[in-house]
């Protein structure tokens, strides 16, 4: 009873230290990403070890009775259970140690790799100990005797805690701050387990791997857990203070586009923002034209692209853009901040409404003037405009002035008794049609009215016509000072919002042609090698998560048609060969790499139904080759593979190696 004591003591006191990671974090691997795996892992470390405890107790139990001889079959089925569950705790240990790392190079395999083997010899050993008495054994007596074996596997456990508790303080060298503790803390339970583990050969009758077991648990408990757990509650607090100053924060997948909104803003929640998404790339693009102000959209939907992102982040930790969004129809500037969480697998997306900032650095650098006299400012704001307006809020009542192109001052052009009423009845006749309704709701007084109260000032963009060409306004309504009249001034912005279009255009323009294949449209060799640049980066930098192939094809006969028919059926044909590899890979990028070269990217779903599409493919081409009525195109497919794979090339060559076979297969067929 004596010895069973000791198992049954650790085995409650690991079930209270780490119920909640049990309950927290469950067991599923799969449907864990990396920051949980390790939880995971850690909680299979802990079921082993629970396991070995109760084993371990029960065996106490009944040795101390074995003169029953009842009791002995399950004395000897528990000895065997004991070594089991043993080597359990050391093949979940190093799992666990290896996604707490988060490693996945040439050491961390062969440590999976060793422990692996190490596990399957007790195994092994476990079941031929039945016919073969090396491992242990019991006396007449039915005394336990350890066999040579038993001694053999102990110091093969023992050599490996050894080598791991090496391996885990090389790492906590190169680390720092808390990380450094934690692997050193993680090397030091894997020198208990082998220390213990020795105590256990010396003396096979007394718990000493029971004890070693828990004072590890212990050990990560206090040192690791513990001190996670802290820095999770301080980084939330940091977040959730950080979330006070954002109208909205995006956690985004940077593979799948999966995303979070992190809102607590009832401005932003407005827009019809959702909580989660499938795909914030696509998603944001697709809102941009009914949440963004009409003159932004080009330069907003540079963005959303996540190559662009990625792009901008290179050598940098975060870049920032801004733009207006329409906010209850009021345009409002927002600062919109991209970063790499830290393990590399997410972009974090920061909104921030910037307009009252805005507004008071412009006040304020309006306030450093105070030397000049309010005269002087506004004729030179004045000259701004071409009109200005001073309109009563009491009675509508107003006065029109313009500058005075050869002084520079303000002079009285009209009057008039209704502001309001005498501009619903132009707007009409000189506003372009489609900007009639909302220049009409802009200017009624109530809308006015109810808009400057909460604003210092708002404007609108709309068209004019002059001499019957559309010609691009803007008008700007403020309050005076004393809140008396409404300053509403009028400009002409045609030749800055045109240069503003242009320039997008001729960017966008030279942008595409750049990476745009003249013949068939599908990108060229230069798109391509700037997206093995980038995915091999990724793959440099170990960022494992990429699921993507690479399918190689080339045309056949396409000299042989030049040759015969002429230079314009070949090309032809090069353009149909495109067109069945955009009709058939809809959702990855088709590139041409050479004359009768093209490589296709795949990526999500078309990941997804890589072989599907492959044998699509390759059915439409024997029809087309049986029939003679379409292009004839070999192709080759080879999956990226993070265990084996360093060189994007290396997928390529397998590619074209696979499209060399089928191109000699489509040759035999008649």
């Amino acid at each position: 009873m004596l010895y069973a004591i000791t198992p049954a003591a650790v085995l409650i006191l690991n079930l209270i230290q780490n119920w909640e990671l049990f309950t927290k974090y469950g067991f599923n691997s799969r449907k864990a990403d990396k920051q949980k795996l390790a939880h995971v892992r850690y909680n299979w470390f802990l079921l082993a070890s629970c396991c070995y405890f109760i084993v371990d107790m029960c065996w106490g139990i009944l040795y101390e009775r074995k003169e029953v001889e009842a009791f002995f079959p399950f004395i000897y089925y528990l000895t065997v259970f004991y070594f089991l569950f043993m080597l359990l705790t050391m093949l979940t240990w190093t799992r666990y140690m290896v996604a707490y790392l988060d490693k996945s190079g040439r050491r961390s395999g062969l440590l999976n790799h060793v422990v692996w083997l190490l596990f399957l010899i007790g195994l092994v050993c476990l079941i031929l100990n039945r016919y073969f008495h090396f491992m242990f054994s019991y006396n007449q007596e039915r005394g336990y005797i350890g066999g040579v074996g038993r001694n053999i596997l102990f110091l093969l456990q023992i050599a490996f805690y050894t080598v791991i508790t090496i391996y885990m303080l090389v790492v906590a060298l190169k680390s720092t701050g808390s990380q450094k503790i934690r692997c050193i803390v993680v090397a030091l339970t894997s020198l208990v387990l082998g220390t213990f583990l020795t105590f256990q050969i010396i003396n096979a009758l007394f718990p000493f791997y029971a004890t070693g077991l828990m004072i590890g648990i212990s050990l990560i408990h206090s040192f690791v857990q513990v001190n996670e757990k802290k820095e999770k509650e301080v980084h939330d607090h940091i977040a959730s203070t950080m979330a006070e100053d954002y109208e909205a924060i995006f956690y985004i997948d940077i593979e799948s586009g999966e995303y979070l909104t992190f809102s607590k803003s009832q401005k932003y929640m407005t827009l019809d923002a959702v909580a989660t998404g499938k795909d914030f790339f696509k998603e944001a693009l697709a809102s941009i034209e009914s949440c963004i102000y009409p003159a932004d959209w080009e330069y907003a939907k540079s963005f959303y692209n996540k190559e662009a992102m990625l792009k901008n982040l290179e050598g940098r930790r975060s870049f920032s853009f801004k733009y207006r969004v329409l906010i209850d129809n009021e345009p409002r500037f927002f600062l919109f901040t991209v970063m790499r969480e830290n393990n590399g697998q997410y972009l974090i997306f920061y909104e921030k409404d910037i307009e009252d900032e805005l507004r008071t650095e412009k006040k304020q650098k309006e306030n450093q003037k105070q030397t000049i006299t309010f005269g002087q400012i506004a004729e030179s704001l004045a000259s701004i405009y071409d009109v200005i307006y001073y309109v009563s809020v009491k009675d509508s009542s107003y006065v029109c002035y313009h500058t005075n192109d050869t002084y520079g001052q303000l002079e009285i052009n009209s009057s008039g008794d209704d502001f309001y009423s005498e501009s619903l009845f132009i707007i009409p006749k000189i506003i372009h049609k489609e900007d009639k309704k909302k220049l009409a709701d802009f200017i009624k007084k109530d809308n006015m009215i109810s808009t400057m109260e909460t604003h210092r000032a708002c404007s609108i963009n709309y068209r004019m016509m002059v001499s019957g060409k559309a010609q691009y306004t803007r008008m700007t309504v403020r309050k005076s000072s004393d809140g008396s009249h409404f300053i509403i001034g009028v400009e002409n912005i045609d030749a800055e919002v045109k240069k503003e279009n242009e320039h997008i255009k001729e960017l966008k323009t030279e942008k595409e042609l750049a990476r745009r294949d003249e013949l068939t449209g599908v990108k060229n060799k230069t798109a391509y090698m700037e997206l093995e640049a980038s995915v091999q980066g990724s793959m440099d930098n170990g960022q494992n998560f990429l699921n993507f192939a690479l399918v190689v094809c080339d045309s056949n006969n396409l000299k042989l048609i030049n040759d015969t028919r002429g230079h314009a059926v070949g090309d032809e044909y090069i353009r149909s060969s495109a067109k069945l590899l955009c009709d058939i890979f809809v959702h990855s990028p088709v590139f041409r790499v050479g004359g009768d070269e093209f490589v296709v990217y795949l990526c999500g779903d078309d990941y997804s139904a890589r072989h599907d599409l492959m044998n699509k493919l390759r059915s439409q081409v024997i029809e087309f080759k049986k029939t003679d009525t379409g292009v004839i195109l070999a192709a080759g497919m080879a999956e990226y593979n993070a265990e084996n794979d360093g060189l994007v090339s290396e997928i390529f060559e397998r590619a074209d190696k696979e499209m060399y076979e089928n191109k000699k297969y489509l040759k035999l067929l008649v």
